[in-house]
């Protein structure tokens, strides 16, 4: 089973194209400044099995998706079922795209978790390193920190590989018929500060945020 901490079923945020994103939940590197910290602990989140999340994502397709992007928390972390996840989008012809926190030289030796292989086999691009706070990447689209690299591992993006620093960065905000607010994407600071002053007790909380850098969510 998989321990998921949040799915958006259609966002032009998280990647090429529209696409299908799912949060893992659970992280050990915890890396300071991490965007994401309520996805450290791998006991919240919700249960569901690879098959039932994959018949949701090829369902998406009816959206205009046309891939699914792994983030977390660390996807890595749960290589063995987001493979068998990522193996079934990919028979329908969806694109997988996969952060991780974990350079690539680590998933590639005998130390990475298992079934990195398995994932990475079926990944069409992956971004691959740790969030470094001191080293803000403003340039390229979807990375926080200048030292996170891309790795085109099929040809399904590589046309993309020169035209990193004209891909623009998006946020998405969505309000749930309840009020709730919720908000996913890449923002810089004067944008989370707008974005966030008007918060009431019904929206998602705020992340903390360092000035002068933006910010994924959520």
């Amino acid at each position: 089973m998989l321990r998921i901490g949040a799915v958006i079923d259609s966002t032009i945020a998280e990647g090429p194209g529209r696409r299908f994103a799912v949060w893992a939940q659970g992280c050990t590197i915890r890396c300071p400044g991490c965007f994401n910290p309520h996805l450290w602990g791998d006991r919240g989140g919700t249960a569901v099995g690879p098959a039932e999340l994959a018949a949701r994502a090829i369902a998406s397709q009816n959206l205009g998706v046309e891939g699914v992007t792994l983030l977390g928390g660390e996807p890595f972390e749960q290589a063995t079922d987001f493979a068998t996840f990522a193996a079934e989008v990919a028979a329908q012809g969806l694109s997988v795209m996969v952060f991780s926190g974990y350079e690539r030289d680590h998933l590639d030796s005998p130390q990475a978790p298992v079934g990195s292989r398995e994932l990475l086999s079926h990944t069409d691009l992956l971004i691959s390193g740790p969030f470094v706070a001191d080293h803000p990447d403003h340039d390229r689209p979807w990375v926080g920190s200048t030292n996170q690299e891309f790795h085109f591992l099929t040809d399904r993006y590589r046309h993309m590989a020169d035209e990193l620093g004209v891909q623009p960065d998006r946020i998405e905000v969505r309000v749930a018929a309840t009020g709730e607010v919720s908000i996913n994407g890449w923002a810089t600071t004067d944008q989370l500060e707008l974005l966030l002053l008007n918060e009431d007790a019904g929206s998602s909380p705020a992340p903390s945020f360092r000035r002068g850098t933006g910010r994924r969510l959520p």
